[in-house]
């Protein structure tokens, strides 16, 4: 489904009330047939460049773990309680926050332990192709002398940095309103803001950098499995490794994530599976890279998660590939 059905989705329905448009969004996604537990994983981007909209939800706990092929900005508008779990580290949200998740990142809003979500968190988002970055790797260099492949979480709130969310708030509202040549104008806001994003990342001084919490049973277990992806990973290896029982494993996973621990692990092996994908990494090669004992089983799971092959994946995404990669 692409990010602009999914507004016009959400923009139908008049419920008030964060909770019950949540649950009518939901009815309305699987009446198109489409499994809204994989809905985040399969969004995709309406325009070639670049995409600018606004989200607010009730929803964290229930977002799955997900990744894209582009990149992802999210700027957080408000303190909604809501911590944020980015690669394999978990960060508290303040308002002000901005997080970039680049393509094959995987990244999910999660509850935190110590509170609950009181008030809709609001975003504004901002998504570049692939393509929209690698562009402007070859055309403005400066911007890239920063590792875009790496997650990062800047909290600028405060700092001189706040103009940051006023850059990604201007999108936005081109986005919103559309009039005559708005994808031009948000595609120039999203220029200057990686330039500001570069240097708020390079400066020395007032480093917005935000750091992550101190690892706890989750993160420590989240660690374990992306150093082993590749390798056997089941409930009674982690609780062995972990010296605590399995029982307390899948409950951890389950009020954290909102998923079992295996289902987090096949998650897991399919993200890392639709990067290598997108990277044209052999299709025989890609299952034993991600994890999966054989192609079959592999190709079951894709099958189920994403409703096409991952050949079909391939292809579909070939022509967002980018002639040439940032890090190039």
């Amino acid at each position: 489904m692409k990010l602009d059905e999914m507004s016009r989705l959400s923009a139908s329905i008049t419920d008030e009330n964060p909770q019950q448009k949540l649950d009518q969004l939901k009815q309305k996604v699987e009446e198109k047939g489409m499994n809204w537990k994989e809905l985040y994983q399969e969004l995709e981007m309406s325009r070639r460049y670049v995409d600018a909209y606004r989200h607010e939800s009730m929803e964290s706990g229930q977002v799955p773990l997900h990744s894209h092929g582009f990149y992802e900005l999210i700027y957080f508008r408000n303190n909604c309680g809501m911590e944020y779990l980015l690669g394999s580290e978990r960060y508290s949200i303040q308002k002000g926050d901005l997080v970039l998740a680049p393509p094959g990142v995987n990244h999910q809003p999660i509850l935190a332990s110590h509170s609950h979500i009181k008030e809709p968190c609001r975003c504004d988002m901002v998504w570049m192709s692939r393509e929209f970055v690698s562009k402007l790797a070859s055309t403005f260099p400066f911007p890239f002398a920063i590792d875009w492949q790496k997650p990062i979480l800047l909290r600028t709130a405060g700092t001189s940095w706040e103009l940051l969310g006023n850059n990604i708030h201007a999108s936005v509202e081109e986005a919103m309103h559309r009039l005559s040549g708005w994808e031009a104008v948000a595609a120039g806001n999203t220029v200057v803001l990686l330039t500001l994003l570069a240097r708020a990342i390079s400066s020395q001084e007032d480093l917005p950098l935000a750091k992550a919490e101190e690892p706890q049973l989750l993160e420590q277990m989240l660690a374990y499995i992306e150093s082993h992806l590749e390798e056997t990973i089941t409930l009674a290896s982690v609780a062995k490794r972990f010296w605590v029982s399995e029982s307390k494993i899948s409950q951890t996973f389950r009020q954290k994530l909102g998923i079992s621990f295996y289902r987090y692990v096949i998650q897991r092996r399919l993200i890392t599976a639709q990067s290598l994908i997108l990277n044209n990494v052999p299709l025989n090669e890609v299952h034993k890279r991600s994890g999966f004992t054989d192609y079959s089983s592999f190709f079951r799971a894709f099958k189920q998660a994403y409703g096409i092959s991952p050949s079909e994946f391939r292809k579909l995404h070939a022509k967002e590939s980018p002639e040439k990669s940032v890090t190039d």
